[in-house]
Order: C-alpha cells, then sequence, then structure tokens
C-alpha cells in the first residue's frame, strides 16, 4: 500500500499504472492540492511501493501548462521506441478556467521530456463539447486523458462536458482520434445524460465485449457500462457501480492474463482525508457479461503459513448473553446460535495480516457477520452479512471514551450488495494487510476499503436470534506491509530497477 506522508498525508490525487516489460509497476499520481508535479513510485509486486524520481514539473511562466498538472496516463509510444504520457494543463493566465491536453516523452519512464506534436496541447472545443461562449458553470471540463489504441488508430478519452443539456447533467466522455493534422475532437463515447462529471475515463476489452469505466463525483464510486464495439452505444446494467463508495479514480492495467485494476482510497469518506494507494483487484466478467472484482491473484505467492480450521482456537464468548451457546459439531465445522439478541465468539488471530477464507451459513431470519480487531466488550470492526436482503456492510462499532453524552461508535463505512443463494451459504475471503480490509463473497470482491480506527483485537463471528455455521475455514498469514517511509532507501530502489532496465545513456 502506499499513501502521502508529507505535510498533508491526503497529498495523493489521480493515478495511473504502467506495468513494464521487467514486470515492475509504475504508479504516477498527482500531489494536491498543489498540482506543482505527477509523482513517480514503482513497485516490484504492486502492494510495496518505493517513490522515485518525480515525472513532470509545471511549465515555465507562460507555458500553457504553468499553474497546475492534473490526470495522466503512460503507454507505450505509437511512433516508435519508448513512452508517451498525455496529461492535462492548467495555465495561470487562464485562472482555471480552461483545461488542456499535452504530452510528455519518455526512453525509459524514469526521464521525462514535455513534447507537444500533434495539435497539442488541445482544448474542448465546439460543436460536441463546452466551449468559453457555452460555458454554464464558468469553467470547462477537458482532463484525464486515457489513450486507447483501436484497429491501428490511437485515440484519447478525456473527461469532458457536452454542449447540450441541464448544466449539472453534461458530463460526458469525449473520445479524440489522432489524425495526421493533430488530434480531432469526435462526438462522445458515451453521454450518460445523468452525471456533473465523469472522471478518469478508460476502455478495456474483455472476451470480445468493451467496458468503459468512469469516476463520479457526486457518490464517490467507480460505475461502468459495456458494448459490443469500441464505439457502439455503451448500456449499463441494474447496477453499475464497480467499486463501493470511497475508491476512486479507477484505472485498468493489463498484466499478463490479468486486468489489474488500481484506484486511490478516501480513508475517510471525504476528499479532503487520509488518502491511500490499496492493492488492486482483478477484472473478470459473470454469466451475465457483468464486470466483477476478484482478488489480486499475488495473494497467494505471500501465504507464510495456513492453518486449518481444526488447528485454530476454539473462539469463546464475550458477551455472556445465557440464550447463546457454541458446538463443535466437528474439527473442521462450528455452529454458533443465540436465541434472543447479540453474541460474539471470538479467537485470537495468528497473525496481525492474514487471509481468512471458508464457509459461513444462517439458518432463519437473524443476523449474523464477522468481527476484526475485536477486544473484550465487542468494540470491533463489524462485517455484516445479511443473508435475506443482499447487503453486505462493514462498519466500525464501538465504545467512545472521547464523550461520555454520546459514548458509542456506530459508522457504516461501506455498503455493497450479494446475490443471495437459497441455501443461504456464501464461500467467504476476508483479507487483512495493514490497515486494509476486502471481503469476497463466493468469489467476488464486495468490499475494498482502509480504515485507521482499530488496529489490535481478536477475530470471530457474531450472531442475533439465528444459528450459524462456519466450516471448512482456514487462515492464511501474510508478512507484514512494507513502510515506504521506514523501509528500504528509495534511492537504492531506483538505483536497483534502473539496474534493471539499463535506461539508454543521454537519456534526459
Amino acid at each position: 500500500m502506499y499513501s502521502g506522508s508529507g505535510f498533508s498525508n491526503w497529498e495523493i490525487g489521480d493515478v495511473d499504472i504502467f506495468i513494464d516489460e521487467n514486470g515492475i509497476h509504475h504508479l504516477f499520481h498527482l500531489i494536491i492540492p498543489n498540482h506543482d508535479y505527477i509523482a513517480h513510485a514503482v513497485s516490484k509486486d504492486g502492494l510495496s511501493w518505493k517513490r522515485v524520481k518525480n515525472a513532470l514539473f509545471v511549465g515555465d511562466p507562460g507555458d500553457w501548462d504553468d499553474d497546475m498538472l492534473w490526470t495522466m496516463h503512460v503507454s507505450h509510444r505509437s511512433e516508435g521506441e519508448g513512452y508517451e504520457m498525455y496529461y492535462t494543463g492548467l495555465k495561470r493566465q487562464d485562472k482555471g478556467i480552461e483545461q488542456k491536453i499535452g504530452r510528455a516523452v519518455s526512453k525509459d519512464l524514469i526521464h521525462w521530456t514535455k513534447e507537444n506534436l500533434y495539435g497539442l496541447p488541445f482544448k474542448s472545443e465546439a460543436p460536441h463539447y463546452e466551449s468559453p461562449s457555452n460555458n454554464p458553470r464558468e469553467w470547462i471540463s477537458f482532463r484525464d486523458p486515457f489513450k486507447y489504441q483501436f484497429e491501428g488508430e490511437d485515440y484519447l478519452l478525456i473527461c469532458a462536458r457536452s454542449a447540450s443539456g441541464p448544466t449539472y447533467r453534461r458530463g460526458c466522455i469525449a473520445v479524440a482520434k489522432r489524425e495526421k493534422e493533430g488530434f480531432v475532437l469526435q462526438k462522445p463515447l458515451h453521454f450518460p445524460y445523468v452525471y456533473d462529471d465523469v472522471e478518469c475515463p478508460c476502455v478495456v476489452e474483455i472476451k470480445g465485449t468493451y467496458y468503459l469505466l468512469g469516476s463520479i463525483r457526486e457518490d464517490v464510486k467507480v460505475r461502468y457500462w459495456s458494448a459490443l464495439e469500441f464505439k457502439g452505444e455503451y448500456c449499463a446494467f441494474h447496477n453499475n457501480v464497480l467499486l463501493p463508495q470511497g475508491n476512486y479514480a479507477a484505472r485498468v492495467v493489463k498484466d499478463g492474463s490479468h486486468f489489474l485494476i488500481y484506484n486511490f482510497y478516501f480513508a475517510d469518506g471525504n476528499v479532503n482525508t487520509h488518502r491511500v494507494i490499496p492493492p488492486p483487484k482483478e477484472l473478470d466478467i459473470d454469466h451475465s457479461g457483468r464486470l466483477v472484482l476478484k482478488a489480486y491473484y499475488f495473494w497467494e505467492r505471500l501465504y507464510q503459513k495456513t492453518i486449518l480450521q481444526k488447528d485454530l482456537p476454539l473462539p469463546l464468548p464475550i458477551l455472556g448473553n445465557p440464550t447463546a451457546e457454541f458446538e463443535l459439531e466437528n474439527e473442521n465445522k462450528w455452529r454458533f446460535g443465540c436465541r434472543s439478541g447479540y453474541e460474539i465468539y471470538c479467537f485470537e488471530k495468528p497473525s496481525n495480516d492474514f487471509v481468512w477464507e471458508g464457509k459461513l451459513a444462517v439458518e432463519g431470519m437473524g443476523k449474523t457477520g464477522f468481527v476484526i480487531e475485536c477486544d473484550k466488550e465487542g468494540t470491533a470492526y463489524y462485517i455484516s452479512i445479511d443473508f435475506v436482503n443482499g447487503f453486505v456492510q462493514f462498519r466500525a462499532w464501538g465504545f467512545n471514551e472521547k464523550d461520555v453524552k454520546n459514548n458509542f461508535i456506530f459508522e457504516n463505512i461501506q455498503t455493497n450488495q450479494f446475490e443471495i443463494q437459497e441455501d443461504r451459504q456464501i464461500y467467504f475471503k476476508i483479507i487483512r494487510y495493514g490497515n486494509y480490509y476486502e471481503l469476497s463473497i463466493n468469489g467476488v470482491v464486495k468490499l475494498t476499503l482502509l480504515d485507521f480506527k482499530y488496529s489490535e483485537g481478536k477475530i470471530g463471528i457474531y450472531v442475533c436470534s439465528a444459528v450459524i455455521s462456519v466450516s471448512d475455514s482456514q487462515i492464511h498469514v501474510l508478512p507484514e506491509p512494507e513502510n515506504e517511509y521506514a523501509a528500504a532507501d528509495p534511492d537504492k530502489y531506483l538505483k536497483d530497477y534502473t539496474r534493471i532496465v539499463q535506461p539508454p545513456e543521454g537519456a534526459n
């Protein structure tokens, strides 16, 4: 994981990921609130990052990008060897009204030079998009470029605004094709007629279907649409949320046969609070053609030890509810019941960082779920599993020692839905890695978040007016996450990296 650690711990802005020929993951991201340079970090596994040489800085006074730098996209150059970065720039003279798209190039992903060919930088223009004469908000969205090659041609996807429609519903995904004379704006690739902006767009083809992703400011979620052709009509499923609330600025990168999705996370659900780059997830599609999230394949390579359920400590009740009972049905099946009220059954986790997976089944209409970092009074993170309505929630619930008049914490941090099975049984996978938490149900990631309220305690199950069972579970021990600022010297990390890629002499 990766986060800022300077004067502000929310300095991370929009992100982009590029995986080079040696399997090194390159993270490029904005620095907020100044937006004065684009930072660069590298990783060997997509989990632990080291900052290296910053990629780009704002231009000199009078340059088209002398005010701020916004979202970027890195890819292989289309006209030769090396790499190119399309990025957003603002000019001081424009006072933030206009956003433009420019380009930089590099031979080694480390040293970048601004090179604006093909009519760059370019800006939003009529007839398809807002212009200085058609600007109801008094500022024009034209940012977050994403280069996509289709049938040998270069296209840029851009967060833009349609020239028509209600002011707060004009957000669209613009597309520009690179012609000999430069990039030429075409009609919007997708105009949903509902959002103020569709930020950080990207498109990916999986098994013959095109999936278009965008981040939505209204609810701080990542949504998607699909089409059978790149320039076809993009449609939404009944639920087109790909990443639940708090996850933002998602971009997809190909990693061998895997499609990885990266983003940043608002740790407290507010845009001006702690931002962190969580571990990636994988994209897949289900039987209906919907995008689904899968756990990152690399987790399994980190397992240090696996403990079967029969070798785990037996869970013990902590609330003392007299209507609760526990039964060891067999060595691989725990059975819990509680006729009235709550009971929480906990055991010591074998490691601070772990993957816990197994089967959870429920009888009747009662409540159940998991607890993580649970103390002796039940203060913990609660993962609520609603088998009747198909809702899953991650909440912080416990004692508030700072306010005797409101001496409780009950905060729903993230919510999602899952498909209910007739047998009311799920296969769960819970990942706890530092302050990162991830829950998969039946192989699909439903919760993915970071939180910093609780860090110590036991793990277990809670039950209320129900009978439930946990069976065939196991816990995989993970190593402690590396902390960029406390681990290896980033300068040495950069030297190790540059030794691998052997940058050409004279790179500037």
